[in-house]
């Protein structure tokens, strides 16, 4: 009996699995999955691959997140089953999971499959890797001849020429597949192949199909195989000799860029940059400037934006002896087109990129002719636009200098700021304190310092609010000293204001300031900086600001001394407490309890 212990116990791990995947909650089936190198490990290497692996195959039905986990696993399962010359015994599970229905289990069981592709020997690869792929692109069902697709690439360049041919036709016979999905999925896998095969197979074999899928027309859902072999794109060309891309490649790329869907224009849009790259800078200047233009004006807003989201990249991409000329003839007459676009986005995409056109084109004609349509995308009506325009002043100004900025588009921005819809100066201290950075410190003292102190007595609530935070946001990068000399003076001057909001806000700002100055002078400074103006709105005649003069008491005790404390807060505090008004009395209690507080807690330490 003893003798057949240490096998019972062997069978145990195997046998808590089956139990736990046979188990109705999903969870638990789930976490067993995961645990499934840890139940290698118990069974070792023999066993996991004679008994754990043909289970798992035998048993793949069931929910999608489970066979994700599991397809997951197998592919980092290499050294649980005998290191790589054993590796080919994980095909069959994977297998089986590349032809389920769930797209996210086919796609996880291909990834697994091309990493475990790479362990097996050339002689493996031919005998079991190979067969597979063969197996799974003759399959009845398309699920598998999609799978089958993403596995061409990561064997073809380890196995015979023979082997090659073989894998050349049936990847021939998926992208002309009578199933649009399948072609997709071969489509998607065209460029990462062409990059395995031989130079004389790109052109005799690839070319072909590449030509045929960028055409193809066979149902309703055409575009998106089209669109797919516009990436292909990308690859083949630059893969191929200038005189072979102009032959083979520009022909359908010219198609492309003018097709009738607009998905495949927008995917031409979207990887221009990477194409002018491939095709070269003769190709660019004959074949890709026109069809560049032609996407800028495109009738579809979506394919209008992802092309001038390009628009800095291709201009800096020109070959250096014809760039100025091409931006100022053909590009930038779209550019301004796009500027007066009905379509936010477009107008959005445009401003994130057109300031970087300043340095390619250089001062005078940046003065000349970008100026005015940055200061027309300043005083645009979409928030996005005004803001991708500020965060990018410093392209402008490392061109034409911070006293032509200055002239040209500060006012506009000065303009904005006394705006009188409250949404628009709202807006533009929001982007106060990026501008502020572009500009520097002396600038911004110069020009805009008493604008940010006029918005603490705005009219408005939210544009003091905003303001206080504003003001935080400045200190913060200007520091300190700065704000010493340049903000507090003013905020304690506002504790004298006749208007009771105004001295309120003063309260405000001298909340919104505690943190950075206990982080950053100390205590003392505290005290004689601000606390002798907030003891001096304790007398004040509205209750409003007495109250907040209670919660900044609050917020001031951590950065003060028990002397200061007890000689000025405190009796503060206790007058406040007997105030007429209840909600004085309220705010001055609570802070008198946290004060009192915060002492015993000292002590107890």
């Amino acid at each position: 009996m003893a003798s057949s212990d240490p096998g019972d116990d062997s069978l145990y791990p195997i046998a808590v699995l089956i139990d736990e995947l046979r188990n109705e909650d999903v969870q638990l089936r789930l976490n067993s999955i995961k645990k499934l190198s840890t139940i290698a490990l118990a069974l070792g290497v023999e066993r996991t691959r004679t008994e754990l692996i043909h289970f798992l195959t035998d048993t793949i039905y069931d929910e999608d997140e489970v066979l994700l986990a599991l397809a997951e696993q197998l592919g980092n399962f290499t050294p649980l089953v005998g290191g790589p010359e054993h590796v080919h015994c994980l095909l069959p599970p994977l297998e089986s999971l590349a032809t389920v229905e769930e797209t996210v289990v086919r796609d996880k069981a291909v990834d697994s499959l091309r990493n475990i592709a790479a362990q097996h020997s050339q002689a493996d690869l031919e005998n079991h890797f190979v067969p597979l792929v063969k197996r799974l692109a003759g399959g009845d069902w398309f699920t598998s001849r999609t799978s089958a697709c993403g596995l061409f690439a990561c064997c073809y360049p380890r196995v015979s020429t023979n082997v090659k041919a073989e894998l050349r036709q049936h990847f021939r016979n998926l992208c002309g597949d009578d199933t649009p999905m399948v072609r997709r999925a071969a489509a998607g896998k065209l460029g990462e192949f062409a990059k395995a095969v031989e130079p004389e197979y790109l052109k005799s074999d690839l070319i072909p199909l590449f030509t045929v899928l960028a055409q193809d027309e066979q149902c309703l859902l055409q575009d998106s195989v089209r669109l797919l072999a516009v990436e292909a794109c990308v690859s083949i060309a630059s893969l191929l000799p200038s005189e072979d891309t102009e032959q083979l490649v520009m022909p359908t790329l010219r198609q492309a860029a003018e097709d009738k869907s607009w998905r495949v224009r927008y995917m031409v849009a979207d990887k221009f940059t990477e194409l002018q790259k491939a095709v070269g800078p003769e190709i660019t200047k004959n074949d890709l400037v026109p069809a560049f233009q032609s996407l800028l004006k495109d009738c579809e807003a979506e394919v209008r934006a992802a092309a001038a989201h390009k628009i800095k990249d291709f201009c800096q991409n020109l070959s250096a002896d014809v760039r100025e000329n091409i931006i100022m003839t053909n590009i930038l007459p779209c550019v301004k087109d796009l500027v007066a676009d009905a379509n936010q986005h477009v107008k959005s995409a445009l401003a994130s990129v057109i300031m970087g056109l300043s340095p390619i084109l250089g001062k005078d004609n940046t003065i000349e002719h970008l100026l005015p349509l940055f200061l027309s995308q300043l005083k645009d009506e979409c928030p996005e636009v005004r803001l991708n325009i500020i965060s990018n002043l410093d392209c402008v100004n490392e061109v034409i200098g911070i006293k032509q900025l200055s002239q040209s588009l500060l006012p506009a921005i000065v303009e904005l700021a006394e705006d009188t819809k409250w949404r628009v100066r709202l807006a533009i201290i929001e982007y106060m304190p990026l501008l502020a950075g572009q500009l520097g410190v002396e600038f911004f003292d110069e020009k805009l310092n008493s604008l940010c102190m006029t918005w603490l007595v705005d009219h408005v609530y939210a544009i003091r609010e905003a303001a206080t935070l504003n003001l935080k946001k400045l200190v913060e990068k200007f520091g300190m000293d700065w704000a010493q000399q340049t903000v507090i003076p003013k905020v304690v001057h506002m504790s004298r204001d006749p208007n009771y909001l105004h001295r309120m806000t003063c309260l405000f700002c001298i909340n919104q300031l505690l943190q950075l100055l206990a982080d950053t002078v100390g205590s003392e400074l505290t005290t004689k900086l601000l606390l002798p103006t907030v003891i001096g709105m304790g007398q004040d005649p509205v209750a409003n600001v007495r109250f907040n003069v209670a919660k900044t008491l609050q917020k001031l005790s951590p950065l003060l001394d028990q002397s200061t404390i007890q000689n000025l807060v405190k009796p503060l505090l206790e007058k406040l407490k007997a105030d007429s008004d209840l909600d004085v009395q309220f705010f001055a209690a609570e802070a008198l309890d946290v004060i009192v507080l915060k002492r015993k807690g000292e002590k107890t330490k």
